[in-house]
């Protein structure tokens, strides 16, 4: 999906746009590539009231599409969301990484990597928070691209830190009581997700580049361990369950920038 020198290619992120559109599009008239997971029908667009799934949804708009962009840190990302900025009629959200670094003076994003046993879950508590907010929050265009999700911040972070043993096992047992609490009682419409697969190599190659200060500490093993539940969760589809059908771009699958995950 990339040109020389890193560059998205606009001939490959417009084949992106017409594959999210057709997805979107079939999976609402209930006829998806082999593979993909059929959706609950999509409701509403802000929180105001209890619907016919038992769930807080949202009302008071015409219904719209959320692709959620996947991936492992430094994947590029970043790049893919600026240039789906310019298009008018998609909104794109990137992660509140701002939020993560000051809260009310205080950089818990720096403080985690630092020391993830002691400040795991207090990062991880608010990146639920904050991605509830991108979720719930009104939607200004037909298409709403967001930068990872709720889903990923508890199915691959949260994970991560548990299964490494950074994490204690009672502050996995709250968060994951949060978490389903939150997707048990809210309606998080999610009509797709794009999966951007990178080699772990090629990702620490591009963070180190990057140079952000929070990132100076992060080993290749952890983006290894990063990109291994993507692939469990995405690919295998062997950790925990979809919510929305997978649209895979990357380097992986010589001979195609864009396939279905079977």
């Amino acid at each position: 999906m990339w040109a020389a020198g890193g560059r998205l290619s606009p001939m490959l992120a417009a084949g992106v746009v017409s594959s999210c559109v057709r997805v979107v599009r079939c999976n609402r008239r209930g006829k998806l590539p082999a593979g993909s997971v059929t959706l609950i029908p999509r409701r509403a667009h802000r929180v105001t009231q209890h619907g016919n799934t038992g769930k807080l949804e949202r009302n008071g708009e015409a219904k719209k599409s959320v692709i959620c962009l996947e991936g492992n840190i430094a994947c590029g990302k970043t790049t893919c969301l600026n240039y789906f900025s310019e298009t008018s009629n998609i909104e794109v959200l990137t992660e509140p990484i701002s939020q993560w670094r000051n809260v009310r003076g205080h950089n818990p994003l720096g403080l985690m990597y630092q020391d993830p046993e002691r400040w795991g879950i207090t990062l991880q508590t608010y990146v639920q928070l904050t991605m509830l907010d991108r979720h719930l929050s009104p939607i200004s265009a037909p298409v709403r691209m967001m930068e990872r999700s709720i889903f990923s911040a508890k199915y691959i972070f949260v994970e991560n830190l548990f299964r490494s043993g950074k994490m204690p096992e009672v502050d996995f047992a709250v968060l994951s009581e949060w978490f389903d609490w939150i997707t048990t009682n809210i309606y998080l419409p999610v009509d797709l997700i794009v999966y951007l697969q990178a080699t772990p190599e090629k990702c620490h190659e591009r963070l180190k580049q990057r140079s952000r200060e929070e990132e100076k500490v992060i080993p290749l093993e952890y983006l290894e361990s990063i990109h291994q539940l993507y692939e469990d969760w995405l690919i295998k589809r062997t950790s925990s369950p979809l919510p929305a059908p997978v649209l895979v771009s990357g380097h992986s699958h010589p001979g195609s920038s864009l396939l279905w995950c079977n």
